[in-house]
């Protein structure tokens, strides 16, 4: 499958433990197979002034996953993805079961929703109801350095045009 990273730099060597902390799906190296949302990444306020660059991989799902890589796969945004979000951006550390999360981003629409979740100022129902109108973007979490290294090979890095 061939996926995206976008950033400030080519990145032809990803690395899993260079992230932020308390992110969606854990700390390691995220990518998506929607070339406009690794855009958008690159793009985020706080890279203002920066070069853009989208990141271009070949990413070998199947073979990671049927060399028993535990995979989690999110396909909605559901009470199970909303807690394991929640938890994860808590610092209780959920992805660590996994080696692969796959599944919907918190935008900013989304972000409004779990924060409310999170404060215990919106019930889950409530919750669960404004986010089954959001259509989910993609990302895929990779946990672990040797899955990496094995399964993900940069094809290319191109600037982005502002």
């Amino acid at each position: 499958m061939i996926v995206y990273h976008g950033a400030t730099i080519a990145i032809l060597r990803p690395l899993v433990n260079v992230g932020r902390k308390h992110l969606d799906f854990g700390e390691g190296f995220y990518v998506t197979d929607l070339p406009e949302q690794a855009i958008s990444w690159a793009q985020r306020p706080i890279n203002a002034g920066k070069e853009h660059v989208l990141n271009t991989y070949e990413f070998d799902i199947e073979g990671a996953v049927s060399e028993v890589y535990r995979y989690k796969h999110f396909i909605a945004y559901d009470s199970e993805w909303l807690e394991f979000v929640v938890a994860n951006r808590r610092g209780e550390q959920l992805w660590k079961d996994y080696d692969i999360v796959e599944g919907g981003i918190a935008n900013d629409r989304v972000f409004n929703t779990i924060e409310l979740y999170a404060a215990g100022l919106t019930p889950m129902e409530d919750a669960l109801k404004k986010l089954r109108y959001e259509k989910p973007n993609n990302q895929i979490c990779l946990l672990r350095q040797p899955l990496v290294d094995k399964y993900l090979h940069s094809i290319d890095a191109k600037q982005i045009e502002p």
